[in-house]
């Protein structure tokens, strides 16, 4: 399905580590034939040619390298009628059409890490703790943004009671009453 071109659709989806951020943009943008914009520190830290961990540890240190991911994100939606799929999307991407923040308990969220990576449960979930806490003040000293807070979303899913299917179908029928409401379609 192709986007209307004469108005743009932005959706701006943030989420911490674990809620599907990842998986649902790329299957809203799919569904909707919208670019999918999701550069991660995984991306950056590859390109750096270091570890994940590593890198996170340099951004607590380095406000630089969030600076960075942020300006290149925004600099790829730039061009309209995207998804992008960021920890900071809905604060950054302020002024996009739909802005909407995934949920999940900090247990689901680490269950489905320890799978994604092959570690113990009781591991992902110390570790998802301190990502969170970690990010969650990082975001607050850099930009004064508490990521815990969902009030800038126009939509809240919470990803532990749907699967990636229907979080995606949840937004995509949002956009499209956006859409429609505003006299158009996508």
């Amino acid at each position: 399905m192709s986007p209307d071109q004469t108005a743009p659709m932005r959706i701006a989806i943030s989420g911490k580590s674990g809620c599907g951020n990842s998986t649902v943009s790329r299957l809203v943008a799919d569904h909707l034939g919208l670019k999918l914009v999701n550069y991660t520190f995984k991306n950056l830290a590859a390109e750096h040619g270091i570890g994940f961990a590593e890198l996170h540890a340099r951004a607590g240190r380095d406000f630089s390298i969030d600076r960075t991911l942020d300006r290149r994100q925004l600099a790829a939606a730039a061009g309209g009628n995207c998804v992008l799929a960021s920890r900071l999307a809905i604060w950054l991407l302020a002024d996009a059409e739909l802005k909407v923040y995934l949920s999940a308990p900090p247990e689901v969220r680490a269950r489905r890490i320890a799978q994604r990576e092959e570690s113990r449960f009781e591991v992902a979930l110390v570790a998802t703790g301190r990502r969170d806490a970690s990010d969650r003040q990082r975001y607050l000293d850099l930009y004064r943004i508490d990521i815990d807070d969902a009030a800038p979303a126009d939509l809240v899913v919470d990803t532990s009671a749907h699967n990636q299917f229907e979080a995606a179908a949840a937004i995509v029928d949002a956009a499209r009453a956006l859409r429609a409401a505003a006299g158009g379609g996508i």
